[in-house]
């Protein structure tokens, strides 16, 4: 059957270049909640003249790699490859800043997310704009670069995300998905409802830049936009050799809009309608809820952003996810390798999670700092990453585990205090990630980091990969259903999804440690200026 489908051509492609892995995902483009077969390909940052970077040969480089996994599994499991694909999509990390000329040549080092330096920037944009910017948005990163008098503004012709190129690369089209443009500039409706650039907004920015560099106004610089459910091009012969350079698969394959990897995330959890949300948890975590109404005031914590087909969505983002826990597990690894027991990846977090549980509620005064760059919600402009404790506090693995996860939760749940001042309700908050691949843990301290239900549904695991997969499937039904119907009659219709309410126990002993967490920022804070 799965061979089958592969070789009629019904399946669908979705990519997703994270942080620290470009994931490939084929399913099944008229059942979509079955996956065919994944890939992946490993990638990480450099740090380049001061800024977070990837070079575009390495965006090269991984997606060919990454959907040569996939072709590797397909043919293990069903002796088969796609020639063709019922339809495709590429999501990636959000924001960030890729600008080029009218020839197509980049003017300077991709600026991901991760990088701090907009401060000014995001100040400036905020106040006019009366509307949060935050440091990583795209006109934050365009603003910083027309401050700072940076010799390549007068040539750009047009600037975009991550996965705006690479849809580019595949398809030809400049364009991007309504929730990935709402990271570059703000969106609003227009007449008809469409998404658009606030109009208002954009005029304000041509009149604060007149006669500093840009050779033509904003809108003329930013990828039109597009919502789910639309076709965005077309797999052209160029992207399909830049995926599969053998010439096995061929072009023609309508393209979903391109995402970003919040987007894809509320659609891996079934989170977009009103009053649900979603936590995403990797290198960065961040929680997405759907507002069934406007927000009440500014909040420098919260970014307003939308979902796949434009609703409005308030997003509390962290920089800083699951690398420093990721690093402790690989010395954990490297030990039991040395002691003659190596032990994979899934198993050390299985037995490290499980030690987590039979620690101090609190951690007993154990506190694990994650941050390995800069992060706004803490007020930190740089990282150090640091365990910290006091004199009296038992030093036990269990002890440490439970700080490290803590600590992984712990900004998220800072940010999220804003929410709760605003009066948001929230009907169901679904989590997803590599992190709750082992059951039972993770879910339970982010229930009580956030003191609400958390679902992590069978699928979580697979993350925004899949969800960018469904959302080509979804363009390939040709459907005039709302995202949300198809969502709940086609994908998660029975789907497997286990909530863990917050316990008692597990409430007051966060509560506990972030009371202690949140003064002790002062600590990575004063190492950034001296080490």
């Amino acid at each position: 059957m799965s061979a089958a489908i592969i070789a009629g051509g019904r399946a669908a492609l979705g990519i997703e270049l994270g942080s620290t892995r470009i994931k490939a995902c084929l399913v099944d483009a008229d059942a979509p909640a079955t996956v065919l077969a994944t890939g992946s390909h490993e990638w990480e940052n450099q740090l380049v003249d001061g800024l977070w970077t990837y070079s575009l040969e390495a965006v090269h480089e991984g997606l060919a790699a990454a959907y040569a996994a996939l072709v590797a599994d397909t043919r293990e499991r069903y002796d088969a490859a796609p020639e063709k694909l019922a339809a495709i999509g590429v999501s990636a990390m959000m924001h960030g800043y890729l600008a080029f000329d009218a020839d197509g040549a980049l003017l300077a080092p991709f600026r991901t997310w991760r990088n701090t330096n907009t401060g000014s920037a995001a100040a400036e944009l905020s106040a006019l704009f009366g509307t949060n910017i935050p440091l990583r948005w795209s006109i934050a990163h365009l603003h910083q670069a027309v401050t700072d008098a940076e010799a390549h503004v007068p040539h750009i012709a047009h600037v975009t995300t991550l996965a705006g190129y690479v849809h580019e690369q595949l398809t030809g089209e400049r364009t991007l998905g309504v929730g990935d443009a709402s990271g570059m500039f703000p969106v609003s409706r227009d007449a008809h409802g469409r998404p658009q650039y606030d109009p208002e907004l954009v005029a304000r920015y041509d009149a604060l830049v007149a006669g500093r560099g840009l050779a033509t106004g904003l809108v003329s610089l930013l990828p039109s936009i597009r919502v789910a459910g639309e076709t965005a091009g077309h797999l052209s012969e160029a992207g399909a050799r830049l995926l599969d350079p053998s010439g096995t698969l061929a072009p023609g394959a309508p393209a979903a809009p391109p995402e970003g990897d919040a987007g894809t995330g509320m659609v891996a959890t079934n989170a977009v309608a009103p009053r649900t949300g979603n936590v995403s948890v990797g290198t960065s975590i961040f929680a997405m809820v759907v507002l069934d109404r406007p927000l009440a005031s500014q909040h420098p914590e919260l970014d307003l952003v939308t979902t796949p087909v434009g609703d409005p969505v308030a997003m509390v983002h962290c920089n800083n996810g699951t690398s420093e826990l990721n690093a402790w597990v690989g010395t954990y690894r490297r030990f039991a390798e040395l002691a003659g027991t190596p032990i994979t990846a899934d198993d050390a977090y299985a037995v490290l999670f499980a030690e987590a549980l039979e620690g101090a509620a609190d951690a007993d005064g154990v506190l694990a700092y994650n941050q390995l760059s800069g992060e706004p919600v803490a007020q930190l402009d740089a990282g150090r990453p640091a365990i910290i404790r006091t004199p009296d506090s038992q030093l036990s693995l269990a002890n440490l585990m439970r700080a490290q996860v803590y600590g992984v939760f712990a900004t998220l749940a800072i940010g999220m205090r804003a929410l709760r001042d605003e009066d948001v309700t929230i009907d169901a908050l679904y989590a997803h990630g590599g992190m709750f691949r082992t059951a039972g843990v993770a879910q339970r301290f982010l229930a009580a980091a956030l003191d609400a239900p958390v679902g992590v549904a069978a699928s979580a695991a697979e993350g925004g990969a899949w969800g960018i997969a469904v959302l080509a499937a979804f363009t390939a039904q040709d459907t005039q259903a709302h995202l949300g119907a198809y969502l709940d009659s086609v994908v998660f219709a029975g789907a497997d999804a286990h909530t863990q309410p917050p316990l008692a126990d597990d409430v007051a002993g966060f509560t506990a440690y972030l009371t202690r967490y949140e003064p002790g920022l002062a600590v990575p804070r004063s190492a950034a200026e001296v080490i």
